[in-house]
């Protein structure tokens, strides 16, 4: 069905015509919904001839940019990033959906972010500028061209007050999983003991668990250009144990090492599946347990700290990790290491010596008076 009610808000159509997809929102009557659907088919079907160099495609909707970049991520990147941009995408509709591109101007969106700058936080609203400007310039890719300008160019980032992520201690991240239940358990043991992210640990199969040769491969699409690319991470003796105890119990029909059985609302059945989102386990286990909350990625800086403080060299870290860049890995070193005590202690001794020195040439000096 193109055209649908959505309760509170209107009427609006939604189509597909050849692999792309248009929006229209909101009409007070389905009639015309439906009168704005088939101009704009006419519209894609027809379409007005180029007189002049100058006419260029710049009359696109914003709300139809924004599908195709929808389109664009949800092909080339993870599902939460995607999901990420979806929930951004929904506030840009509400703002400027119905507005052509070209009319869009960098002081509305400059307006639009000192809003959530004032109501959230600078964090926010120089994400939403990211994103923003990637959408415009993703319609003005040379391959693609539908719009002429980005109007986020020129835009500043907001200040920002940066602080140490916050890292659980060994005994809080112990005391989290030891209090889950056994296949919760199991799913937090392997996110630790391979410094996942949680996303790479819900769509591991069976697959890519290598029993014998003691690693998993782990994939991520954080890589330039959205590729899906591997990395192997070696077991250690505590994952082998988990590793090969759920190999021995799996459903030979479920492919994922981790999945669920939950109701689709859309498909209205039963479906079997991997897990999307957990975040709730870990609010639940750190309120039972009394720590201080801390959610997933933070076992990822704990386990990276964690091998930093035991010398272990930042090139494996970063492989483990998964990281393209040294600099990335360096943000999730967060233990004071050895060489950085060993400089303040340096630092500290020449202090002393020198408070040392200074106070015996003050003796020396008033007994000359003296004399």
């Amino acid at each position: 069905m193109s055209v649908y009610l959505v309760k509170g808000k209107g009427y609006r159509y939604d189509f597909t015509l050849n692999g792309v997809r248009y929006s229209g929102t909101w009409f007070p009557k389905r009639q015309d919904a439906k009168q704005a659907e088939a101009q704009r088919r006419e519209e894609l079907k027809n379409p007005k001839p180029v007189l002049t160099e100058e006419a260029t495609p710049t009359g696109m909707v914003f709300l139809d940019l924004l599908n195709m970049r929808l389109d664009y991520v949800r092909a080339y990147n993870s599902e939460r990033h995607y999901t990420d941009h979806l929930y951004l995408a929904k506030r840009w509709a509400k703002q400027w959906g119905q507005m052509a591109c070209r009319d869009i101007r960098p002081d509305m969106i400059q307006s639009y972010l000192l809003k959530r700058q004032a109501a959230v936080s600078s964090f926010t609203a120089n994400k939403e500028l990211r994103c923003l400007r990637a959408v415009f310039n993703f319609g003005m890719h040379p391959a693609r061209n539908w719009i002429t300008s980005n109007p986020t160019r020129g835009i500043q980032f907001f200040p920002v007050d940066k602080q140490i992520k916050n890292v659980p201690p060994r005994e809080d991240v112990l005391r989290v999983i030891l209090a889950a239940e056994p296949d919760t358990q199991d799913y937090l043991w392997a996110i630790a003991l391979t410094m996942a992210r949680m996303s790479e640990i819900n769509r591991l199969t069976w697959q890519e668990v290598n029993l014998e040769q003691r690693y998993v491969i782990l994939y991520t699409r954080k890589k330039r250009g959205g590729h899906r690319t591997p990395r192997k991470v070696p077991m250690s003796a505590k994952l082998f144990e988990v590793m090969s105890r759920r190999h021995k119990n799996r459903k030979k029909a479920v492919p994922w090492v981790f999945w669920h059985r939950y109701w689709s609302r859309r498909q209205k059945k039963w479906i079997v599946g991997p897990f999307t989102d957990r975040n709730r386990i870990m609010e639940t286990l750190c309120e039972k347990t009394g720590v201080r909350y801390f959610r997933f990625h933070a076992l990822r800086h704990f386990g990276a700290s964690m091998l930093d403080h035991a010398n272990v060299p930042i090139g494996s870290i970063q492989r483990i990790l998964g990281h393209e860049n040294r600099s990335t890995t360096e943000i999730y070193l967060h233990a004071v290491g050895d060489s950085e005590r060993r400089a303040l202690d340096i630092l500290d001794e020449n202090f002393e010596r020198f408070s040392h020195t200074d106070s015996h040439t003050d003796k020396k000096g008033a007994t000359d008076r003296n004399l």
